[in-house]
């Protein structure tokens, strides 16, 4: 009996396109270099020994691959290092600012295993004994903060900022300080602090 056109079923015109696809398929994936499975360093699931430099301090530490740096710091280290803080943990605010070589980056968004080998720096090395860097002196006395959540990221930012450009623009700071969330508006007297004159001596 003859098979109406809306039917289903297999017409010998489609049976051949798959054949062609699946054989070109096959072409191709035998063509794709083999990968040597000795020649891949997996790391995890489980906890692997991780070293990390911060703040002049090395700290050793067994920790699963998918840990940040920011968990690293406020919750694997003892005594926890507490500066860098956690307010939105994905890399929007830039309140967990770091300095790693010379470069900001955002805590919450680093994997620890990928911060091995480079020097940390966080809030807290800034403060020589009790006496504050010039930036934090200069956020203090120009009433730049409020609640303090975002305080040490854009301390450190600033920090980051004069160390490259020891006298930089307004411009220069504002896209320096962008990255930054200061949900108590303290956007003006954070600016300030960043371009007084002691500052920029510093």
């Amino acid at each position: 009996m003859p098979r109406r056109k809306d039917e289903p079923g297999f017409s010998r015109r489609n049976f051949l396109k798959t054949v062609g696809a699946g054989g070109v398929a096959a072409g191709v994936l035998s063509k794709a270099p083999a990968v040597d499975a000795q020649t891949v360093n997996v790391l995890g699931p489980g906890a692997v020994p991780v070293t990390l430099n911060i703040n002049g301090q090395v700290h050793r530490l067994e920790i699963e691959p998918r840990v940040t740096l920011l968990d690293a710091l406020r919750m694997r280290i003892n005594p926890p290092i507490t500066g860098v803080k956690r307010v939105c943990d994905r890399g929007a605010c830039g309140a967990c600012t770091m300095i790693a070589d010379g470069k900001t980056i955002y805590a919450c968004s680093t994997l620890a295993i990928e911060a091995q080998g480079k020097r940390i720096r966080t809030v807290e090395s800034f403060t020589q004994g009790t006496v504050l860097h010039p930036v934090q002196q200069a956020f203090c006395d120009k009433d730049g903060l409020m609640c303090g959540f975002c305080t040490p990221g854009f301390v450190t930012s600033a920090v980051a900022l004069l160390e490259k450009t020891p006298n930089p623009t307004a411009e220069q700071a504002r896209r320096a300080l962008d990255g930054n969330i200061c949900r108590c508006g303290t956007y003006v007297r954070v600016l300030e602090a960043a371009l007084s004159p002691g500052v920029k001596r510093a």
